[in-house]
């Protein structure tokens, strides 16, 4: 084992009353990525800012073995705004040197695509600049890197890359600490993980799936008395082992502890109850788009879209940014108008739409007043009840944030708070934009939890991989040329969809750069490949219609059992049917 290049020995440190740090001794070496976890305001960015030497601690101490050179990517931004993109993220490189080397060229290209080079900081919004601070840090000679939330105004495209680009620099020796939120990243690049709760830091090997096995483990060992976080894990896990390949296929921690642990868990979801239950509050209908285009200056973000979503349908929607994501969510909660076909909605509908602003709280409201004027008691989908006191507890407002006036709450607990609030207004259609933001894990369990027993109409944009597809069971896709299409190989196929092509792109504009005229021919053979993607669509649509018939048909007849399981064969040659539609229609799109 590689000997540690940065070293806290009996670190204490506090903030007022309270101590964030209680007498912690940790170590990194070479070559090792520490994800730091834990809920926000526990001391996870204190902890950086310690170990970088940004914060002297109340006792105890620091090193850094020898000439340890240590990039930080912090909240706060980088630069002069004066300053242009290249001063600082290519230290003033112009572009001939630079584009020699292919590992820069790749990182700029996929962190600031289309940005112009030399634009003033000043001019950048604050995304923008983040991306920037991002490149500066991955570019400088480093050898240890701190990270705290890189994967902050990124798409999902973005995150990938940089998964996979730090994956390659720790093989060659790069340490880093990261605080992230997104799971799906922790799991890709992390060899151990630190959470960080109490006072105290507690360490385990291995990527996040690993994490919640040890954690559910060390809970069941000692007993503890924190039961809702322990059947959150438990479930969580359950969900990761029966997950796609992509996670399970890394065995960072034991299979047969796993299952153990497992063993009778059922699904996080009952799919066919909760489309049962959002029949009866929704009906047959709910969103109907009929070639609706919508048209932002000269840019036509959706392109005579037809899309049909019924009851209790869990949708993900995924795109690169600017593809008319949020605009499409807008136009669906009747905030924007389309600007040529039409949007039918259910007359039942009851929406709650929780946007990326959180301008709709009364800032110099108090917590638990916001939340009790909407309703002391709530029943939950679960038909539990709960008090208002009871779920801002869960959510993580305890002592004196049950006061606090909404004003003096952080980016996170505003977004808490306004998640909560939906859910009190007990909504049978939810649409949440980039609902992760500004919030730790524990809480995004806690909601996950929420949204299982929730039963209604779920559409959800979000660069958080794991968290999209965790509450979601279908994923589509904005691919910025006005089409929205299914995918159903989910966030990987998305992925795959988009590096062909670039890569067709990029091949395209070195072969041709003059347009020829397309032989009829082409022109005939691309209008029959047409002709068969909507035939096939079609096909597919009847199919889905049919499993929901039977599915509900299933329900009606649940005590007959002959005709339960003459409609159950029925079922799966369906299920069989739909998925070879849908290969078909891979097939045919490509």
């Amino acid at each position: 084992m590689a000997a540690n290049i940065l070293n806290a020995e009996s670190v204490t440190h506090g903030f007022g009353t309270r101590t964030l740090l209680d007498d912690v001794s940790l170590g990194l070496g070479a070559g090792e990525v520490v994800g730091v976890v834990g809920r926000n305001g526990d001391g996870k960015s204190t902890l950086l800012r310690i170990l970088t030497g940004q914060l002297v601690p109340d006792a105890g101490r620091v090193t850094v073995t020898g000439s340890v050179s240590i990039g930080a990517l912090d909240q706060q931004h980088l630069g002069e705004d004066s300053q242009t993109i290249r001063d600082v993220a290519l230290f003033g490189e112009p572009d001939h040197v630079f584009a020699r080397h292919a590992e820069q060229r790749a990182v700029v290209h996929a962190l600031l695509p289309g940005m112009d080079l030399d634009r003033e900081l000043r001019t950048l919004s604050g995304g923008e600049r983040r991306r920037v601070a991002l490149v500066s840090v991955l570019l400088g000679p480093h050898d240890l890197l701190v990270l705290d939330e890189p994967t902050n105004h990124l798409d999902v495209e973005a995150i990938a890359f940089l998964a996979e680009h730090l994956a390659e620099r720790t093989r060659a020796g790069l340490a880093m600490l990261v605080v992230s939120h997104d799971r799906w990243f922790l799991d890709a690049v992390c060899t151990r993980i630190w959470e960080v709760h109490d006072g105290s830091v507690d360490a385990y090997d291995g990527g996040y799936a690993a994490y919640v096995l040890a954690r559910v483990e060390r809970q069941r060992q000692a007993s503890a008395n924190e039961a809702r976080r322990k059947n959150l894990a438990r479930k969580e896990l359950a969900w990761l082992r029966r997950g796609a390949p992509a996670r399970t296929a890394k065995p960072k921690f034991r299979i047969e502890a796993a299952n153990e642990l497992i063993a009778g868990e059922p699904p996080p979801r009952d799919k066919l109850q909760l489309e049962q239950f959002a029949t009866a509050r929704l009906g047959k209908d709910v969103y109907d788009l009929t070639n609706m285009r919508y048209v932002v200056g000269e840019r036509e973000l959706l392109t005579s879209l037809t899309w049909s979503i019924g009851p209790g349908e869990r949708i993900g929607l995924v795109g690169v940014n600017g593809a008319g994501k949020t605009s499409l969510l807008d136009l669906l909660a009747d905030r924007r108008e389309p600007t040529a076909g039409k949007i039918k909605r259910g007359q039942t509908i009851r929406l709650a739409y929780l946007s990326q602003a959180v301008a709709e709280l009364d800032e110099s409201d108090r917590v638990l007043q916001s939340v009790q004027r909407l309703r002391e008691e709530t029943r939950l989908a679960t038909g539990r009840d709960a008090s208002a006191s009871n779920l801002l507890e869960e959510f993580g407002f305890t002592g004196d944030r049950l006061t606090a006036r909404i004003g003096d709450l952080s980016g996170g607990e505003r977004r808490r708070l306004q998640f909560l609030r939906l859910l009190l207004e007990e909504p049978n259609v939810l649409i949440l934009d980039e609902p992760t933001n500004d919030l730790d894990i524990d809480t995004l369990t806690v909601i996950e939890d929420y949204l299982d027993s929730w039963p209604g109409t779920l559409i959800v944009v979000s660069h958080d991989r794991y968290f999209l597809e965790r509450v979601t069971d279908v994923t589509y896709a904005l691919l910025g040329d006005g089409t929205c299409g299914l995918l159903p190989g989910g966030v990987d196929e998305y992925l795959d969809r988009r590096r062909r092509s670039q890569e067709a792109a990029a091949e395209g504009g070195a072969a041709t750069s003059a347009p020829e005229a397309r032989p009829a021919s082409d022109a005939a053979a691309e209008r029959a490949k047409r002709k068969e993607l909507a035939r096939l669509e079609g096909q597919i649509t009847k199919a889905e219609a049919s499993i929901q018939r039977l599915h509900a048909g299933m329900a009606e007849a649940a005590t007959d059992y002959e005709r339960l399981a003459t409609m159950n064969a029925e079922l799966q040659g369906a299920e069989a049917r739909l998925e070879e539609l849908e290969e078909a229609w891979l097939e045919a799109a490509e």
